[in-house]
C-alpha cells in the first residue's frame, strides 16, 4: 500500500515536470531572434537594430523610413500582445478575446466608429507620414513572422496573431484619446444632467471654481459668492422613510448581546468596528469611486538657474500601470536632409517616431491639457438620424450592437432626450505623425512650429532647448470655439459653429520666472477660459504644489527635478487633517489610539503613516456622505457622475464650515455628528478591509493600503504560476494631490529629466521592464530602479545584442 502510494506520488510529480517542461519549452521558443542577419525588401540601405543590458533598442537607418521599419521590427519583437490590444480596445474588438465581459468596453469603442475613422484620417495624411505606416507595419509583420511558437497570451487565450495594419497605428492613437480623453466626453453629459436634474443653483455650486489655481501667468477665476443652495428636496421623503426603517434596525441591535456585552460595549472595548447600525449609514452609498486629482507633471526651467546654462526638463506621464509598461526605450539615429539625428526617449509600441524625447538640441514632454474638446448636442424631437449595426465577435458567436447617428455624430439618449456627440476625435484633423518631426529641431522655436502641427488628444507641451530657453503651449487637436460649453448645445449652435481645428493657440516663451508647469489644472490664463473651456482641469493642488516647489531654489539640477516628482507631502489634506483631529480630541476616550496616529501621521503619504490614511479615507466618506444620493442619482440616469468629483472640494468645505441644517440627513443633528460618523464608517471600512479579524489599527499603514502592484491582464487567469507574471509588489509612497502620484495600479509611467547637450546626467525610469516575454532578460529590467526611486541613465549602455537588415533584392 505505501509502495503504491509512493509511485503515484511519484508518478503526480514527474507528470508536473513533463508539463512544466513542455510549457517552457514552449516559451523558450517564442523567444525573439535578437542576433544576426537578416534580408527584407523594406529598407534601402543596411539597417541595424542593437538592445543593451536593458534592452534599449538602438536603431541605426540610413533615413527615417528605414528606422521606422527597424522600430516597427523592435516592437513586434518585444510587444506585439500590448500593440494588440491597444487596437482592439479603439476598434472594440477586446470581446473577441475576454468574452461578453469586455461587451461594455466594446460597444463604448463602436460607438465612435474609430476603425472606419481611422481609413479616413490615413487616406488624408501627408505622402510622408503615409509611407513611415508602412514602412513601420511591415516592421511589425516581419518580427512576427518569425515566430516559431506563438506567445503565450495567444495560446492561452486560443487567438491567432493577425497582421498589422497601417491603420492600426491611428488606432493606437484613439487608445490614448480613449483612455485621456474619454473622461471629458463622460463629464459633460454628467454635466448637463446635473443641470436639468438639479438646477442651476446646485449645478453652479457643485462645479464651481477653487483656490486651487496656478496659472502660468497667475491669472486666477472669481470663486463663488453664491449662497449655498438647499439640499434638492426630491430626496427629502426617501431619506424620512430611510430614516425610520433604520432607526427600528438601531432599536432591535441595541436590544441583541454578544456573551453578555452589549454591541456598543464590545466595539469600544475593542477598538474595533462601531457596531451600531446608524453608524454605517450614509445618506446613500455611493457606488462610485473617488476621481483622483491624476494626470501628469511637467516642468522646466531656463538656463539662467541651470548649472550648465541649458534648459532642464522633468516629465512624469500618470498612467495605469501594467506589465508591459505602457511606454519603451528607444534611440533612432539617421539622417534627415543632409543631418544626422540621434533621437532618445520613449515610444508608444504601434507608433513610429519618439512620444517624449531629446535630440540633444531640444527636450520635450506632455501633460494631459483638458482644454474642452467635447460638445453634446440635444437634438430637436423632429431630427432624423440613422440606424448603424455593429457586429462584434465574441469567442463563441457574436453580438449585435445597434446605435444612433445623426448629421452631428453618435447619439445617446438620456432621461428620453437624444444628444449627439461632436468630439475632436471624430474628426479627420485629430490624428497625425507630425511629431516625429521633432526629431530634427535644432530650437525651442523650431519646436513650436511642429507643435502647432502635431495631432494628438491636446497636451500641455513643454519644451527647451540647449540655448537655455523653454516654452509652453497646447500641443494637439483643439476644436475651434467662439465660445466653450459646458452643457449640451442647440442644434443651431452646432450649425453655427462646424468643426475645425483652433488657431491662435496661447504661447509662453521664455517666462520672467524661468520656469514652467503643468499637472492637468487650468495653465492658460483667464482670459482664454471662455474660448479654451473646462474639459475636466484636475482641481490644481498637484500643480500648485509644483509651482511652489520650483520657487525654493535658484539652481536646479537633475536630481533636484526628481526630488520634486518624488515629493509626498500632504499639503492638500493638511487641513482634513486639522478638521479630524480637532473633531476626535472632543471625545478623546474613543478615539484616544487614533489620535495617536494622527499625531504622528508626518504629513506625507508616506508607507509607515496609519495617520494618513484615515485622513484620506475620512475625506472620502465625507464627500460620499455629502453628495453620495446626488451622485447615483445620475449614475441611475446612465451618466458617469464619478467625473464630477474632481472639483467638488469647494463646495464640501463650504458645507463644513457654514453647516447648514437641510445637508444634513434625518437622524443627524449637527455637522459634528455627520462628521464623526464619517470617520467611523471610514474606520469601520478600511478595517473590514485590511484586517478583519484583528482589527488591529497598525496595518492600516500607507505602505500597504497602497501598495503598488504592477500586473500582467492575464496573470489571474493562470493558476499556480500567474503571479510570475507581475512586477514585486512596491510599497506605497505617495497617492493623489501631491506630485508624487501613485495608487495600486496607477502611478509615473516613465520618470523623464534632461538638459540637452548635457545627456550623460540625463534620465529615464520606467516601472518595468523593455519585453513582454517573462522569460526575456528584459522582462523586470529596470523595474527595480524605479521601485527604489534610483536614477536609470537615458542614454543606453554597452550593445550587448544586433541584428542588421539588409535591402533585399527583387527576384
Amino acid at each position: 500500500m505505501i509502495n503504491w502510494i509512493k509511485w503515484l506520488v511519484v508518478g503526480a510529480v514527474l507528470l508536473l515536470s513533463i508539463a512544466a517542461a513542455a510549457v517552457y519549452t514552449t516559451l523558450y521558443l517564442s523567444l525573439p531572434k535578437l542576433d544576426g542577419n537578416s534580408a527584407t525588401y523594406h529598407v534601402t540601405q543596411p539597417t541595424q537594430l542593437s538592445r543593451d543590458s536593458l534592452g534599449h533598442a538602438v536603431v541605426n537607418a540610413d533615413n527615417l523610413f528605414d528606422a521606422a521599419y527597424a522600430l516597427g521590427f523592435a516592437h513586434g519583437q518585444d510587444r506585439f500582445f500590448q500593440m494588440d490590444l491597444q487596437r482592439r480596445a479603439a476598434s472594440g474588438n477586446l470581446s473577441a478575446w475576454i468574452g461578453s465581459a469586455a461587451l461594455d468596453i466594446d460597444k463604448n469603442a463602436r460607438f465612435h466608429q474609430f476603425e472606419q475613422r481611422a481609413q479616413t484620417v490615413f487616406e488624408n495624411l501627408p505622402s510622408k507620414q503615409q509611407e513611415l505606416l508602412i514602412r513601420y507595419a511591415h516592421g511589425v509583420n516581419e518580427a512576427i513572422d518569425e515566430y516559431t511558437t506563438l506567445p503565450f497570451e495567444y495560446i492561452a487565450a486560443g487567438m491567432e496573431m493577425t497582421q498589422w495594419r497601417p491603420t492600426d497605428s491611428i488606432l493606437v492613437i484613439y487608445s490614448m484619446y480613449l483612455d485621456l480623453q474619454d473622461g471629458q466626453v463622460k463629464l459633460d453629459l454628467a454635466r448637463t444632467a446635473l443641470k436639468d436634474t438639479f438646477g442651476d443653483d446646485i449645478y453652479r455650486f457643485i462645479t464651481q471654481q477653487s483656490h486651487f489655481q496656478a496659472a502660468l501667468d497667475g491669472s486666477e477665476l472669481p470663486l463663488s459668492d453664491a449662497p449655498i443652495p438647499e439640499y434638492p428636496s426630491q430626496f427629502k421623503a426617501a431619506d424620512e422613510s430611510k430614516n425610520k426603517s433604520e432607526n427600528s434596525d438601531t432599536q432591535a441591535y441595541n436590544n441583541r448581546s454578544i456573551n453578555g456585552v452589549l454591541p456598543n460595549d464590545l466595539a469600544r472595548y475593542t477598538g474595533a468596528r462601531y457596531a451600531d447600525p446608524r453608524y454605517s449609514r450614509a445618506r446613500y452609498t455611493y457606488r462610485g469611486i473617488e476621481l483622483p486629482d491624476i494626470g501628469s507633471n511637467n516642468y522646466a526651467v531656463s538656463g539662467s538657474i541651470t548649472h550648465t546654462g541649458a534648459g532642464l526638463l522633468a516629465n512624469d506621464m500618470h498612467l495605469s500601470l501594467r506589465v508591459p509598461v505602457i511606454w519603451y526605450r528607444t534611440q533612432l539615429n539617421y539622417s534627415d536632409a543632409g543631418q544626422n539625428v540621434s533621437i532618445t526617449g520613449v515610444s508608444l509600441p504601434g507608433l513610429p517616431g519618439i512620444v517624449v524625447g531629446t535630440n540633444g538640441d531640444i527636450a520635450w514632454g506632455f501633460t494631459n491639457a483638458n482644454l474642452d474638446n467635447v460638445d453634446w448636442v440635444a437634438l430637436n424631437s423632429d431630427t432624423e438620424t440613422t440606424t448603424v449595426t455593429e457586429t462584434i465577435p465574441l469567442p463563441s458567436g457574436a453580438h449585435e450592437y445597434t446605435m444612433e447617428v445623426s448629421e452631428f455624430g453618435p447619439v445617446k439618449t438620456l432621461n428620453g432626450k437624444r444628444y449627439a456627440l461632436n468630439w475632436v476625435a471624430h474628426h479627420e484633423f485629430a490624428a497625425n505623425l507630425a511629431i516625429v518631426d521633432f526629431g530634427g529641431a535644432k530650437s525651442v522655436d523650431e519646436a513650436i512650429d511642429i507643435g502647432k502641427r502635431i495631432a494628438n488628444p491636446t497636451q500641455n507641451l513643454v519644451m527647451v532647448d540647449s540655448e537655455g530657453n523653454t516654452a509652453w503651449m497646447p500641443g494637439g487637436a483643439v476644436l475651434h470655439r467662439e465660445k466653450a460649453s459646458y452643457t449640451a448645445i442647440s442644434e443651431d449652435e452646432m450649425r453655427n459653429n462646424p468643426p475645425r481645428p483652433a488657431t491662435m493657440l496661447p504661447l509662453v516663451k521664455n517666462p520672467v520666472s524661468n520656469r514652467l508647469w503643468t499637472a492637468n489644472a487650468r495653465v492658460i490664463a483667464a482670459k482664454d477660459v471662455s474660448r479654451l473651456g473646462d474639459g475636466g482641469y484636475a482641481l490644481g493642488a498637484r500643480g500648485r504644489q509644483i509651482r511652489d516647489r520650483l520657487f525654493e531654489k535658484d539652481t536646479f539640477t537633475e536630481t533636484d527635478f526628481y526630488a520634486i516628482q518624488l515629493d509626498n507631502h500632504a499639503q492638500f489634506l493638511i487641513p482634513w487633517h486639522n478638521l479630524l483631529s480637532g473633531l476626535l480630541t472632543m471625545q478623546n476616550v474613543e478615539f484616544k489610539p487614533d489620535l495617536t496616529y494622527l499625531n504622528t501621521w508626518g504629513a506625507c503619504a508616506c508607507d509607515d503613516s496609519v495617520g494618513y490614511t484615515l485622513v484620506k479615507h475620512f475625506r472620502r466618506e465625507v464627500v460620499q456622505t455629502l453628495f453620495g444620493e446626488i451622485l447615483s442619482s445620475l449614475d441611475e440616469q446612465g451618466v458617469q457622475s464619478r467625473t464630477l468629483l474632481r472639483g467638488i472640494e469647494p463646495a464640501t468645505w463650504q458645507l463644513i464650515q457654514n453647516q447648514p441644517s437641510s445637508w444634513l440627513p434625518k437622524g443627524t443633528d449637527t455637522f459634528d455628528e455627520l462628521l464623526v460618523d464619517a470617520y467611523r464608517r471610514a474606520k469601520h471600512k478600511l478595517l473590514d478591509k485590511y484586517s478583519p479579524l484583528e482589527a488591529n489599527m497598525d496595518m492600516l499603514n500607507w505602505g500597504s493600503v497602497n501598495t503598488l502592484t504592477v500586473k500582467h491582464p492575464f496573470s489571474a487567469q493562470i493558476p499556480l504560476i500567474g503571479d510570475k507574471l507581475n512586477m514585486a509588489p512596491v510599497p506605497g509612497f505617495g497617492d493623489t494631490y501631491m506630485p508624487a502620484v501613485q495608487s495600486t495600479g496607477f502611478g509615473a509611467s516613465e520618470r523623464f529629466f534632461v538638459s540637452p547637450g548635457h545627456l550623460d546626467n540625463a534620465i529615464l525610469t520606467l516601472p518595468g521592464g523593455q519585453s513582454g516575454h517573462p522569460l526575456s532578460d528584459f522582462f523586470t529590467a529596470g523595474f527595480d530602479d524605479y521601485a527604489t526611486q534610483a536614477a536609470t541613465p537615458l542614454l543606453p549602455g554597452d550593445i550587448i545584442y544586433s541584428r542588421t537588415f539588409y535591402k533585399k533584392e527583387e527576384e
